[in-house]
């Protein structure tokens, strides 16, 4: 600025923004602090009292907490970010940084044959939840490389994401429609260490398989990884060695690492990538199953005698799951029951028909086997019907209707759904969860061997709600039973993901980090009642939630939600191993 002839010229610098008047919960677990905080060009340069600090934007903070912003590890949104770059509705919880690339299930790289996103696609659609017409129209799939596909991508982001490179994506393109049948050949595990090792490159965060018998593809076969060897998987485990900051993700089982082999293959995976970290999921954690989740905890032990770090990753809540006999999704890993859930349509509808075939099913389903929960009918809860006649079952449980009807649970069950065409939804309500419960996670939270993740978000569309968890956890064990503070609340959610990543100045707020923050009432946070929202490219609905008492989510400093309601900015980026993390 101009200022009088002689006079010393005098420059006020303007900052970015100003956040005044709030609580600073830094994300370390330390209590809070009132204090106001600068930003400048995406990043904090100020933290302190009463700063006088002339700015281009003022946000009035009134007592509320200034928190970093949520970081989710475990999430499906490769697809979702060409149709909606917010990646709803994980930000309105909080979320400011999103891992994934999960399971297997990255959709880069692809090969020159268009078969290959077509099968991710209908892969995808079978086991993730994913709508096939979503995937179709609302998805490019004209990127061959990881590399193409983050350029891709790029742009489009409201919050940060970074992706892991998938065992299923490598197989099917060194392979192609072999990956599906039988081991890989020598050559063929040195090509899919080569298009690792080049996603790796570009700055994919690491390398996810699974052998879980849940993933089966929509003809029933197992996914492509399934079929790798034990020396498959580890060779390119291997490759990670060469990358900083990258890492490992696994399901050896479906129920966890609770045998001797799973254990051993998770450890090992760790010691071939040079001792990085793997994670494993989904661990559901009540007061009831304690000592079954404390067990699976001992592959992690396991691992750190022997050099190597295996982390589980544990969903806050009991997920209550809106399965269906259409798609058969969970339903196909009960023992006999697969071959059935794998039929066309009609021929499906003529075995669910058949009195003697359901005695066998039922006789399956209460069987001694993992999957055995699933089959008490009776206490199931119809979520949504299609039939006129249908209409007035939805919200009851099948005991319930059962007992109008004077049939077997099982038998009104199968009656229901076939006179919906096998589209009824149904499943366990959700029970609010006892002080025990939240006690028993609390209690493994603070264990070290297992963190908060595992939401599926942007899988599973129509079955789970599992993605608004942060704000359930600070809703439900923090204001309502006190079992945690505030403070270590959000450091479980912030500081502990970010170190398990190796993120670089995120999931803390100090002089320096990425302003990816949110500002939190800690009174009223809450999510929203789960709705079903038809917004999905070809009409298709999704489970979906906003949230109460989180007003303000900035990400590099930019507002990407305000008032509750996402803004048009697009400041997110892709997160890159050795440059994001470390």
């Amino acid at each position: 600025m101009r200022t009088p002839t002689g006079s010393m010229a005098t420059v006020i610098k303007v900052h970015d923004l100003l956040i005044r008047g709030g609580w600073i919960v830094d994300g370390t677990g330390a209590e809070r602090r009132r204090a106001d905080m600068v930003v400048d060009s995406g990043r904090i340069t100020t933290i302190g009292p009463d700063l006088k600090a002339d700015s281009a934007r003022v946000i009035e903070a009134d007592g509320r907490m200034v928190c970093p912003g949520f970081v989710d590890v475990h999430t499906h949104y490769d697809a979702q970010v060409f149709w909606d770059g917010t990646l709803s509705p994980s930000p309105l919880h909080g979320v400011t940084t999103v891992i994934g690339g999960n399971c297997g299930f990255s959709i880069a790289p692809l090969s020159d044959d268009p078969t290959d996103g077509e099968y991710l696609m209908r892969m995808l659609s079978r086991v993730e939840g994913m709508p096939l017409d979503s995937l179709r129209t609302g998805v490019p799939w004209n990127w061959r490389t990881t590399a193409e596909y983050f350029d891709a991508v790029g742009p489009l982001l409201a919050i940060n994401a970074g992706f892991k490179v998938g065992h299923s994506a490598l197989r099917r393109v060194a392979m192609g429609d072999e990956a599906t049948e039988r081991e890989a050949t020598d050559r063929e595990v040195s090509a899919m260490s080569s298009l690792l090792r080049d996603g790796l490159t570009a700055g994919a965060m690491g390398f996810s398989s699974t052998w879980s018998v849940t993933h089966n593809d929509p003809e029933g076969r197992p996914v492509p990884s399934r079929l790798a060897s034990r020396e498959e998987i580890l060779t390119l485990c291997s490759v990670l060695k060469e990358f900083p900051g990258t890492s490992l993700e696994m399901l050896a089982a479906a129920g966890g690492p609770t045998d001797d082999e799973s254990k051993a293959l998770l450890c090992d995976m760790s010691l071939a990538a040079g001792g990085r970290q793997v994670n494993w999921n989904v661990m559901q954690v009540t007061a009831r199953n304690l000592q079954e989740c404390l067990a699976k905890l001992d592959a992690s032990t396991y691992a750190a005698e022997r050099g190597a770090k295996v982390v589980a990753l544990t969903v806050p809540m009991v997920i209550a799951a809106r399965l269906s006999l259409a798609s058969g999704f969970v339903l196909d890993a009960i023992p006999g029951w697969e071959e059935v859930m794998f039929l066309p349509p009609d021929d499906k509808k003529r075995v669910l028909s058949d009195p003697e075939e359901r005695k066998r099913l039922n006789c399956l389903a209460q069987g001694d086997h993992p999957f055995r929960p699933l089959a008490n009918w009776g206490a199931m809860t119809i979520f949504d019907t299609v039939a006129e006649e249908n209409q007035s079952y939805a919200g009851r449980t099948v005991a319930d209707i059962a007992a109008e009807r004077s049939c077997d649970p099982f038998d009104a069950l199968l009656d229901i759904a076939l006179a919906d065409d096998l589209l009824t939804s149904f499943g366990y309500s959700e029970v609010q969860a006892s002080r025990e419960d939240w006690e028993a996670r609390v209690g493994i939270w603070r264990d070290g061997r297992a963190v908060i993740g595992a939401s599926d978000a942007g899988a599973h569309l129509d079955l789970l709600a599992t993605f608004n968890y942060p704000t359930r956890v600070l809703a439900e064990p923090v204001r309502e039973h006190g079992l945690l503070s505030f403070e270590e609340a959000v450091y479980r959610m912030t500081a502990v993901q970010a170190d398990l990543y190796g993120l670089v100045d995120r999931g803390r707020l100090s002089e320096g980090a990425y302003a990816d923050l949110i500002i939190v009432d800690e009174s009223v946070v809450a999510s929203n009642p789960i709705t079903l929202r038809p917004d999905l490219p070809g009409g298709a609905a999704r489970l979906y939630a906003g949230a109460s008492g989180i007003d303000d989510v900035l990400v590099a400093g930019t507002p990407v939600v305000t008032d509750g309601k996402f803004t048009d900015h697009r400041p997110g980026r892709v997160l890159r191993s050795g440059a994001d993390s470390r």
